[in-house]
């Protein structure tokens, strides 16, 4: 039996370049994430803030989420070569972002579920403190998302395509920033004004806003673990590639999988009136440099 986690292979799979700024950076915000995560938990619960302990649930999603965004990069990188993996590893990211976004859902869930429990039996609310701890924890949101932001925009800086991994890092830091901004916004009413009904009511808010955009992700990830590819811009440039290449080209099947950021492998069929050459073709194609992995197929007409 031929072990293939032994053999060496003559073709390359290693389309997708990992974001080596963006691993370490990731590392560094998920330190202050952990930290601050803990004292918003603890902070809500001893202080009696539905907004506050919201805001920490919904960090322990962020920090979920960062471990996950960073692991993806370490395996990515590490199987980038690794010939099991017909179409690279790019899909390793993919995956984590997509169970990013499941993780949004739960905790958004649950943030409904609390305030309203919190709406039927009120609580003593310390204001000063936990409006307090509500800033740190917006501040560390800001400092996590400059982190992310600055190696959003370092590794686009050649190319036209998100990492959808650090995006939804990124949007989870985001998520958790506004939750901070709406905490500290129904505490300060709650202090000034005796608003006491604002905290939970804020915990629903943030919790429609976490929901919007984590199926706003489930849609983009998932589109792309299912190869739901074959409506964008790149599928209409190869078939008028084929056309300005030879005219009476009949297409009878075309596949577009997305291998990377900014790559896609390439599967074709073509028949013709006249002998087709197939390097001739797909020399033609590798202009295109978001085409890799090219495979041509003959049949006759």
């Amino acid at each position: 039996m031929i072990n293939h986690t032994q053999m060496r292979y003559a073709y390359d799979h290693g389309f997708h370049s990992s974001n080596d700024i963006a691993k370490k950076n990731t590392l560094y915000a998920i330190i202050f994430t952990i930290i601050m995560m803990v004292a918003e938990i603890i902070g809500g619960i001893y202080f009696g803030s539905m907004a506050l302990l919201a805001d920490g649930w919904h960090m322990s999603s962020h920090a979920l989420a960062l471990g996950l965004a960073y692991f993806a990069y370490i395996i990515s990188n590490r199987y980038k070569s690794d010939g099991r993996f017909n179409f690279g590893t790019y899909k390793i990211e993919i995956l984590a972002s997509y169970t990013s976004a499941l993780s949004l859902l739960v905790v958004a869930f649950l943030m409904i579920y609390h305030s309203i429990l919190k709406f039927i039996n009120p609580q003593t609310i310390a204001y000063k403190e936990a409006i307090f701890i509500a800033i740190i924890g917006l501040v560390v949101n800001l400092i996590c998302a400059w982190l992310l932001r600055s190696s959003h925009d370092h590794h686009n800086h050649d190319h036209h395509h998100d990492d959808l991994n650090l995006k939804a890092a990124y949007m989870h830091v985001i998520a958790d920033a506004l939750t901070s901004i709406l905490a500290i916004i129904a505490l300060s009413f709650g202090l000034l004004f005796g608003a006491d009904f604002l905290d939970p009511l804020m915990g629903i808010v943030g919790a429609i806003l976490i929901l919007v955009w984590a199926m706003g992700l489930l849609r983009q990830s998932g589109k792309i673990l299912l190869d739901a590819n074959m409506n964008e811009p790149i599928v209409g440039e190869v078939i008028d590639i084929l056309r300005l290449f030879r005219s009476d080209l009949i297409i009878k099947d075309l596949h577009l999988i997305k291998v990377a950021k900014d790559k896609y492998a390439c599967i074709i069929s073509l028949s013709s009136d006249e002998p087709l050459d197939i390097e001739s073709i797909k020399k033609e194609l590798s202009k295109h440099k978001e085409l890799v992995h090219i495979l041509v197929e003959i049949y006759p007409k």
